[in-house]
């Protein structure tokens, strides 16, 4: 009983961690006149978009709460409830905490220079990392300490990952939408028709693209790694579950509380590091955080002794997974590969594009082998169990991942408000040496969070084979039942279906936006000049109506298709579409993310004065690839991360009234 309580009680220490790295973030000034103006603008229309957005979310809660009240109980309900609060608390402080920090930034690189910069972005970063850290053990943590001294069934628990999942869904869905329909818009009328800078003021969709970097960048990723997180910890409990080994079932609380204390000091090192170079304090908290909880997670499964020293080496396994796919992602998107993307530009668009597909399919194939080690590796040394394990071992560092990935947005928007205010070239070159670091942890980020939720999702069906197989012992997923086979390409169309459906959305959406810039660019006396207002809010609206609007779809496609399956064709169907989905998007999700992040990199090497530089053609080719890796690597990319841990939590929770 009080070791129950260890793990709420320092996610409450996360958070009063958080609030005193929030009150640092505060003692910085906001700058005046217009640089305030614009961050209240890009504060503002964050806040309403995610007010509006968690209406909306809620009224698909709530459904889903009562269908689980009365299929599976009131504490199912209650599960589901409690982890769709905590995700949804962890994506808008998150957002909150980013769009105070990133005029901080702008401020902070104009009157003390880069270190101080670093350190405001890096803060605002850090309240989303120790927030998702913090709320998952509070609320995971929390439930279990109440439902097991209750003898209540820990399947119960499995309402927290759905919970959580179906708001990450949303929030990533809805906020890619936003951010890419607006990013789009600015950046094809601003940049290629109207021939003016990244950021303008006199640009009526820069605003709106700012507010997406907080919504999408930020509140959206947090979401996501928070699903991905609770669901790797409550896979592990629920194959321990069917063990029945009691030490098993606490071990993945006790494994991610150690994280986020490794997390804190990997925070506390980058601060103390940010005077040298920004890349070496980034990195230095990035690496040094796992080893110092792979060091911690020794001594903590040492002391469990229904647990062995083998399920150590699963820790290690993930761990060490999510550095290697970080790593690999890192040259696809910032080394080689990038450079060869901006030189096919000479030869126009087309190429830029066969070229920045060819990168982003090629890029796949050693993130997939890895994670194949990984399996391999965690199976041989503990069973279905040590797939969960190494899961929770990539996942417990979550805290100082997240907090180096949302720098990234808080960086951008600083150096869109330093162009906009007109705070002059200094200022911008130190934002943009933020920005471009950013962008490196961002892709860093995207790669952790896809090899994370791939583990995840594997943990979480093997969970579900272990659930129908106790009451069915003749249940299969052999590839010799064709009904397996049926369900396998059910599976693999759905990330495809969703997929379309993002783009189009934000292709409909970009339409709209451009026809409104180029509206007021015509329309609008003295916009060109700079001596009228463009209406950004107009911009806003529009994209705030596009992402609420094409969010649903998606998400009752994931919640139902488990259900449909499940329920119409039996559980070995439902397995074998889980199987097929899990290589679908994770799949579709390296793809996408590797070749929009390294389009959006190679834009940006043409634009710091190589192969032309900006405005030449070869410019312009760049431009138009960025364009389409936008909603690859924003919208649908890290929809298919979501996609498949939502399908897996439910079929998990379903799965004791299925039958094969």
């Amino acid at each position: 009983m009080d070791n129950l309580i260890i793990p709420p009680a320092l996610g409450i220490l996360g958070m009063v961690m958080a609030f005193i790295v929030y009150k640092l973030v505060m003692r910085y000034p906001d700058g005046e006149d217009k640089v305030k103006k614009i961050g209240d603008q890009i504060h503002a229309g964050a806040l309403a978009f995610m007010k509006t957005e968690y209406k909306y979310l809620s009224i698909f809660i709530l459904v889903i709460v009562l269908l689980a009240w009365y299929a599976l109980g009131p504490y199912t309900a209650i599960s589901i409830i409690v982890g769709a609060i905590c995700s949804s608390v962890a994506g808008f402080i998150g957002m909150y905490a980013a769009t105070k920090a990133n005029v901080r930034t702008a401020t902070a690189a104009q009157k003390d220079g880069p270190a101080a910069a670093l350190s405001v972005s890096f803060y605002g970063g850090s309240i989303m990392g120790l927030c998702v850290a913090s709320l998952g053990l509070i609320g995971l943590g929390g439930l279990y300490y109440f439902y097991i001294p209750a003898e209540i069934d820990p399947h119960k628990l499995e309402g927290f990952a759905m919970g959580a999942s179906v708001v990450a869904l949303f929030s990533r869905v809805g906020g890619g939408i936003f951010t890419k329909s607006a990013d789009v818009g600015a950046d094809l009328v601003g940049k290629i028709e109207a021939g003016i800078p990244e950021d303008d003021p006199r640009n009526p969709g820069v605003i709106a693209d700012n507010v997406g970097d907080n919504v999408g960048d930020v509140a959206g990723m947090g979401s996501d790694i928070f699903e991905s997180y609770c669901g790797s910890m409550i896979a592990s409990i629920a194959i321990a579950y069917t063990l029945g080994n009691q030490d098993m079932m606490m071990l993945p609380l006790a494994l991610a509380a150690s994280g986020l204390i490794a997390s804190i000091i990997g925070i506390f090192i980058v601060k103390l590091q940010s005077a040298k170079a920004p890349a070496s304090a980034l990195r230095s908290g990035t690496f040094l955080a796992p080893v110092i909880f792979v060091a911690m997670a020794y001594f903590i499964i040492d002391s469990f002794d229904g647990v062995g020293m083998n399920v150590w080496w699963c820790v290690i396994a993930g761990a060490v997974g999510g550095v290697l796919i970080g790593l690999i992602t890192e040259y696809y998107t910032g080394g080689g590969p990038v450079k060869k993307i901006a030189e096919s530009g000479e030869t126009g668009s087309a190429t830029v594009m066969i070229s920045g597909l060819s990168v982003g399919m090629q890029s796949v194939v050693i993130p997939i082998i890895i994670l194949a080690g990984i399996i391999l590796i965690s199976t041989q040394l503990s069973d279905i169990y040590g797939v969960g394990i190494a899961a929770v071992g990539m996942l417990a560092t979550v805290g100082i991942t997240m907090a180096i990935d949302a720098y990234g947005p808080v960086a951008d928007n600083a150096g869109g408000i330093a162009e906009m205010s007109g705070m002059g070239e200094e200022v911008r070159e130190i934002t943009d040496s933020l920005d471009e670091l950013g962008n490196t942890t961002a892709a860093i980020g995207k790669g952790f969070a896809i090899g994370a939720a791939a583990l995840a999702a594997l943990a979480i069906i093997s969970a579900f084979s272990a659930v129908v197989g106790v009451a069915n012992p003749e249940f299969s997923l052999a590839l010799t039942e064709p009904i397996v086979l049926v369900g396998m390409f059910i599976g693999v169309c759905i990330p495809f279906l969703v997929s379309s459906i993002t783009m189009t959305a934000v292709g409909d959406a970009a339409f709209e936006m451009i026809n409104e810039i180029r509206r007021q660019f015509k329309e609008i006396t003295g916009l060109m000049e700079g001596t009228a207002e463009p209406d950004s809010e107009k911009c806003v609206e529009i994209a705030t109506k596009a992402a609420l609007k094409k969010m649903m779809l998606p998400g009752v496609i994931a919640v139902s298709m488990p259900a449909i399956v499940g329920f119409g064709l039996g559980a070995q169907a439902l397995g074998g579409m889980l199987a097929g989905g899990l290589l679908g998007c994770v799949s579709l999700a390296l793809m996408m993310a590797n070749a929009g992040g390294a389009w959006d990199n190679a834009k940006k090497y043409v634009e710091k004065g190589n192969l032309g530089g900006k405005g030449s053609d070869t410019h312009a080719a760049a431009v138009v690839g960025d364009t389409v890796g936008d909603p690859f690597k924003d919208t649908s990319g890290p929809s298919m991360n979501i996609l498949i841990n939502v399908m897996a939590i439910v079929s998990l929770v379903i799965a004791p009234l299925l039958s094969i």
